[in-house]
């Protein structure tokens, strides 16, 4: 589908790609990864189009549509959000718009047996089943099965896209790219603005997509969970593994073992070769072996190590003071933003010594708890810090908050006192900030350089509570396990705003969860959180099913409650019709695919010159996106049934 020859790319001397070469197929899933500044989100925009190579060629033919999403984008005003989401309809709109106008044209004529009465029924006939192909008749359920699964609530349908904040927008424009369907998704970093219910949504749709995704990722569940194919980029090369990232980081490592191995048999080699031209050099006798040796050296392909990027962050926390036993304490805490209730009535103690982590969808109050309990705003209630406890911070946006008029050096050097200010340099340098780097302005700092340079900023004061708002934004694989072991080995306490599962997972013993202005805790890890989480959500669905007239009264749901036999019965004969349908629907699409693969030689055998051959190809690619979809409620639905089997 895509084709990249021979890519070569430059700044000021310096090579970013040297002469790289890569295919994307139809179904693959790749995640392109690499530290930060190794290119990857240079080689999206390449294969999107947005910019142009020092040399070689990108090939995308001329019907492979392209969903591309940048890290950063400008955003249009004047929509609703379903006004905006329903904007990647175009077609259809156009199609539904151009319907309406001939059947009012059509209606308002009387002569019926004019050829141009006929051209205009052919035309609305054309136009409908057009109209119907594409999925006229059920996009707007798509677009709210969308909207919904990214985070959004009917009720946020209608109101202005002004009216939210960045990540939310970006939200709206990811749901634009998703319901586009293109051939080939090109996605930066799409879960920097996700909580973790909708990355999981997000996962499960690119699982399951007919087409073919490149993206850049920091969360590697995220890349573990969809990518079957894994293309890293370092020191200006790339190497491809038919795998997801952490089957990728062992074979990389039996890569690297087999070069070494191989380099150092032949590096004996040589020398055992060299030493026996030396050796017998001036004897007649050996005169015919040296020769043959030394024409074999000549003749040898000298294997090569290839060059590692070693560099990373090291960190280490100073020791913690010891504070007291609860470190924070809130009672019957509210926080109102003018007429919107964020917190109500909370309650929650925090000990010393404990990781915890605060998660939830956006909007629920994560980072409002987290700068009510570093005193930034005004609540009701109660809200304590205990005993001795000394607070450091990292905000959501701590990179913004440095000054781009300073250097790196100069930013440090103004907080420092006393010994430490010997040490800038050095402790700059284990942040990966060494010789030229510490005397950059800041205003030219990547988001992950600026991100480590407020990270040196908090480690500078002794502290025994951190307080870490989405500290791994814009931090690459290795430079997050770092950090992640570093808090781990930290002796304070650790209240973590996250999204990123692998990052919490084995850090936080305890999970608070914000939902519907409530905090509930749960003890364990994240994945422990996260599957008594879907149990709960199951319960949750099933209340929501119940009959209106029905009085229910649950205080706690569980599994003794037990469906009565008429109703498995009925629940066991629906599954097995679903099933039949998914079988029949399988065997459709399969179909479709062959249909398709045989077109596909047909195209290549009469070079397109058919346009009819076009429309025909066209057509079996959507009814194949149309089963498709068919095939995902039919699970969605097999999967809603064999829950309530069970409850």
């Amino acid at each position: 589908m895509i084709s990249v020859d021979q890519l070569v790319v430059s700044f000021g001397g310096f090579e970013l790609f040297k002469g790289i070469s890569l295919l994307v197929s139809p179904k693959d899933r790749i995640g392109l990864v690499g530290k930060n500044g190794a290119g990857k989100s240079t080689l999206l925009k390449i294969l999107a189009g947005h910019q142009l190579p020092n040399e070689g060629v990108v090939s995308v033919p001329s019907d492979v549509r392209l969903g591309y999403l940048p890290q950063h984008m400008e955003v249009i005003d004047g929509r609703t959000v379903f006004e905006e989401a329903v904007t990647s309809f175009e077609e259809i709109l156009n199609l539904e718009r151009r319907i309406e106008e001939i059947n009012h044209e059509i209606s308002t004529r009387t002569d019926y047996e004019s050829e141009e009465y006929h051209r205009l029924l052919d035309h609305v006939t054309e136009f409908n089943e057009r109209f119907h192909m594409l999925g006229g008749n059920n996009f707007e359920a798509e677009v709210e099965r969308t909207l919904i699964g990214l985070g959004f609530k009917r009720s946020d349908f209608t109101r202005q896209t002004s009216e939210f904040s960045g990540g939310w927008r970006m939200r709206i424009e990811l749901a634009k790219i998703l319901l586009k369907r293109p051939d080939v998704f090109l996605l930066d970093e799409p879960t920097n603005h996700l909580d973790i219910e909708s990355i999981q949504w997000l996962e499960d749709f690119l699982r399951t997509y007919n087409g073919a995704v490149v993206l850049v990722s920091h969360d590697r569940a995220f890349l573990d969970a969809i990518t079957n194919r894994t293309i890293e980029i370092t020191l200006g090369r790339t190497y491809d593994f038919k795998s997801n990232y952490s089957k990728y980081l062992i074979l990389r490592k039996e890569l690297k073992e087999n070069q070494m191995a191989a380099y150092v048999n032949q590096q004996k080699m040589i020398a055992d070769t060299e030493e026996f031209i030396a050796r017998f050099r001036y004897q007649a006798t050996k005169a015919v072996q040296v020769q043959s040796r030394v024409k074999a050296l000549e003749r040898l392909e000298r294997l090569e190590v290839d060059e590692e990027d070693n560099s990373a962050l090291r960190i280490k926390f100073p020791p913690a003071l010891r504070s007291g036993t609860v470190v924070a304490e809130a009672k019957e805490l509210t926080k109102n933003y003018g007429k919107l209730n964020v917190l109500d009535k909370i309650d929650i103690i925090i000990e010393r010594g404990e990781k915890v982590a605060f998660v939830g969808k956006n909007g629920e109050g994560k980072t409002t708890l987290a700068r009510i309990i570093m005193s930034e705003l005004e609540y009701d209630g109660e809200c304590k810090l205990g005993h001795n406890v000394k607070i450091g911070y990292y905000a959501q946006d701590q990179a913004k908050r440095l000054n781009p008029d300073l250097t790196v050096f100069e930013t440090i050097d103004q907080i420092a006192v006393g010994e430490i200010r010997t040490k800038i340099r050095n402790i700059l340098g284990g942040f990966m900030f060494s010789g030229e780097d510490a005397d950059k302005k800041v205003r030219v700092l990547s988001g992950g350089e600026r991100s480590r340079l407020a990270m040196v900023k908090l480690m500078l004061e002794p502290v025994n509570l951190l307080v870490l708002d989405e500290p791994t934004n814009h931090l690459d694989i290795r430079s997050k396990e770092i950090l992640k072991q570093a808090l781990i080995d930290y002796d304070g306490t650790v209240i973590v705003v996250s999204h990123d599962r692998e990052f919490l997972d084995g850090l936080v013993n305890c999970v608070y969860e914000f939902k519907e202005k409530k905090v509930k805790q749960h003890l364990g890890g994240i994945y422990d959180f996260l599957r008594r989480r879907k149990i709960e959500s199951m319960k949750e669905l099933e209340k929501k099913d119940l009959p209106l007239n029905q009085e229910v009264k649950i205080q706690k749901v569980d599994e003794a409650e037990k469906v009565s036999f008429e109703e498995r019965k009925e629940i066991n004969k629906n599954i097995s019709r679903i099933e039949k349908s998914i079988e029949k629907t399988e065997q459709e699409i399969a179909s479709l695919e062959q249909k398709i693969v045989d077109m596909d030689q047909v195209l290549a055998e009469t070079n397109g010159s058919d346009p009819e051959i076009f429309k025909k190809y066209d057509r079996l690619k959507k009814d194949l996106e149309n089963k498709m979809y068919e095939w995902e409620i039919l699970h969605e639905q097999l999967e809603e049934l064999a829950a309530k089997k069970t409850w």
